[in-house]
C-alpha cells in the first residue's frame, strides 16, 4: 500500500474521531466532576460550603447534560439503544485497529 494511500485513510479516520475523543473525554470529566461534587456535599457541616457544593454540582450535571445531549444528536452516543450503541463502538474499535495495520 502506498504512503499516500496510507495517510488518506489515517485522516479519513481520525477526522470524525477528533470530535468523538473529546466529546467522550468531556463526558466522562463531567460525569467524575458529578460524582466528586456529590460525595463532597455529603461530607460537608457548614452551610456555606454546602451551598457552594450544591452550585457546583448542579453546574457539574447541566455539564453533563449538554454534553450528552450534543453527543446524542451527533450519534456519538446512543444510550438508549444498545444494538446501536454496540455497533458504533465496534465500528470504533474496528478503526483502531486498521490504524495499527
Amino acid at each position: 500500500m502506498s504512503t499516500t494511500k496510507t495517510k488518506e485513510m489515517l485522516v479519513n479516520a481520525i477526522a470524525p474521531m477528533d470530535d468523538l475523543a473529546i466529546a467522550t473525554d468531556m463526558l466522562l470529566s463531567a460525569k467524575s466532576a458529578v460524582r466528586t461534587y456529590a460525595i463532597a456535599l455529603t461530607e460537608t457541616a457548614t452551610p456555606k460550603v454546602h451551598k457552594v457544593l450544591k452550585a457546583q454540582l448542579d453546574t457539574a450535571i447541566e455539564t453533563h447534560q449538554k454534553i450528552a445531549a450534543y453527543m446524542i444528536e451527533n450519534e456519538m452516543y446512543h444510550p438508549y439503544d444498545l444494538n446501536e450503541q454496540i455497533d458504533h463502538d465496534h465500528k470504533k474499535a474496528e478503526t483502531a485497529l486498521e490504524l495499527t495495520k
